[in-house]
């Protein structure tokens, strides 16, 4: 079936075929958040991207085979809800970004910097700081060899704009500055955004909302 990126609280998950990582999108929790299970194809190791909420609706799509780890994109909170379960349950290794790992209640076995590498599998993501939303959210890149990029961005670019800055010029200048400089001046029109809510867009059509 052709993948989508719809998907609602209670609803199945969709998924994204790739020639080298599946993709599992989920929508879970009140606040309906997102969370991505990416599978390497090569070496069935899994990883999590923000256990937000419902740690048994995460349990069940990760299945028999667990997770290698789990990345929180950023410190608030609806998006580790179902952290410490998640980690409980399978024994997973955590990232975040290293200036928000303070504010995540469950220990973060690995801080994150601008430009480091995660791994599962055989496939690589690399990460990007983004400061604004809160100081050290984390977007990351899959720059797939047969084809387009794909950028899980958490709560700092959607479908209109970039991410919640609460009136706060400042913050909302440093976000607009690393959106622009770190993901539209990096990646190309066709890379595919997958946000922290809703549905999923591209670089391309967001170029618009930010000039």
């Amino acid at each position: 079936m052709t993948y989508s990126g719809a998907v609602k609280v209670g609803g199945p998950a969709d998924v994204h075929e790739l020639t080298e990582l599946m993709i599992s999108k989920v929508a879970v929790g009140p606040m309906d958040n997102n969370a991505y299970l990416l599978r390497c194809r090569a070496t069935g190791e899994q990883l999590l991207i923000d256990a937000a909420a419902e740690p048994h609706t995460l349990l069940n799509l990760i299945g028999d085979s667990g997770i290698a780890s789990v990345v929180t994109t950023h410190r608030h909170g609806d998006h580790w809800g179902a952290l410490r379960e998640v980690v409980d349950a399978t024994g997973a290794r955590t990232y975040a970004g290293r200036y928000d790992a303070e504010g995540i209640p469950v220990p973060t076995d690995v801080p994150v910097e601008d430009g480091d590498t995660i791994r599962v599998g055989q496939v690589e993501l690399a990460a990007r700081h983004l400061v604004g939303h809160t100081p050290g959210s984390i977007a990351l890149v899959y720059d797939d060899p047969h084809g387009h990029p794909h950028l899980f961005t958490g709560d700092c670019l959607f479908p209109g704009g970039i991410g919640n800055t609460w009136g706060d010029p400042e913050a909302f200048g440093r976000l607009l500055d690393d959106v622009e400089n770190k993901l539209m001046a990096a990646l190309p029109d066709e890379t595919w955004v997958y946000p922290g809510h809703g549905g999923d867009t591209t670089l391309g059509a967001e170029r618009p909302h930010l000039t």
